[in-house]
């Protein structure tokens, strides 16, 4: 039996998760049919979830986009929204949504009784909290591209799955699995050769970055006068210190040289092979190497299979 989500999400536990968004029917995101390219519909995506991570109290770890479904790993940061006064929360969610009448009133500078004044503000508060929430991050992802596609399709219905599929992570271990997952799946999937070649990852935008923030706001925002910079993807922090880490607790030259490593393993001419030098982070964080190149080869399938035991 499927699960409400607010049993698979808990911030308590972790604020780590792994997404999986699938098209319907076998419908194209991406790629070619034979007959039509669909492959500028990357690009939909990775502009409007960066552009959302920028509104989002959400940090992206990681990301795929492959022909008929989409990676992401998110981090989600409540502590963010509290530090927006009301002006903030505003102008972020006025960015994707027309907002009520009530709430046009208020701007406009319009008189409004008490009453009126504290439905504007029990409306603020709900935006605050649906802008840490990753249904909501996930609505306004996913609806857009829907309606795009089927636009640019000429048809109507469902274009995405009933249900995005969120894991998780609730150890060092799953996070780091989970992001090498993510940004190998092109290669396993065959439609790159190595990680800095495979567009529409996390993995090549970290070595070449190319994102353009400007074009984003112009083709998805209601408010083109967004003045937010562009949030970067989730860092990378070198080692535990003492004050609030918001990074992931890793150098970034480790981790590439994790996900090269995993990368040349998976190729079929190198499977059950160990290259050598072993990357120093598996040995910090006491990782057995043959755990390791499961889980970073068939992440969804293992984490499935360990959710559902416990279940």
């Amino acid at each position: 039996m499927t699960k409400p989500r607010r049993q698979l999400i808990s911030l308590e536990d972790t604020p780590y998760y792994h997404i999986v968004s699938r098209c319907v029917r076998r419908a194209f995101l991406c790629g070619s049919d034979g007959e039509k390219c669909y492959e500028h519909r990357r690009q939909w995506i990775v502009d409007r979830m960066r552009l959302l991570s920028s509104l989002y109290a959400v940090d992206i770890c990681s990301y795929a986009v492959m022909s008929n479904h989409y990676h992401i790993v998110l981090k989600l940061n409540p502590s963010e929204s509290e530090t927006w006064d009301q002006d903030a929360v505003m102008q972020r969610w006025l960015t994707l949504y027309k907002g009520p009448v009530l709430v046009q009133r208020f701007l406009a500078g319009e008189a409004l009784c008490n009453a009126e004044r504290d439905t504007v503000s029990d409306i603020i508060t709900s935006w605050r909290k649906r802008l840490c929430d990753i249904s909501w991050f996930m609505k306004c992802l996913n609806e857009p591209i829907a309606r795009a596609a089927n636009k640019e399709d000429n048809c109507t219905g469902h274009f995405w799955e009933s249900r995005f599929k969120s894991q998780a992570l609730l150890t060092e271990e799953a996070l780091l699995s989970s992001m090498v997952y993510v940004d190998l799946n092109p290669i396993r999937a065959k439609v790159a050769e190595t990680p800095e070649t495979s567009d529409h990852t996390s993995i090549k935008e970290r070595i070449t970055p190319t994102f353009n923030l400007t074009d984003a706001i112009h083709d998805q925002c209601f408010n083109n006068n967004l003045e937010l910079p562009i949030k970067p993807l989730a860092s990378f922090e070198d080692g535990a210190s003492d004050k609030e880490q918001l990074g992931i607790l890793y150098s970034l030259s480790d981790y590439l040289q994790l996900v090269d490593w995993t990368g040349r393993i998976i190729r079929e001419d190198k499977r059950g092979a160990i290259p050598g030098p072993l990357p120093p982070i598996l040995k910090r964080l006491d990782i057995p190497i043959e755990q390791w190149l499961l889980n970073s080869q068939q992440f969804e399938a293992v984490v499935h299979r360990r959710f559902r035991k416990i279940a």
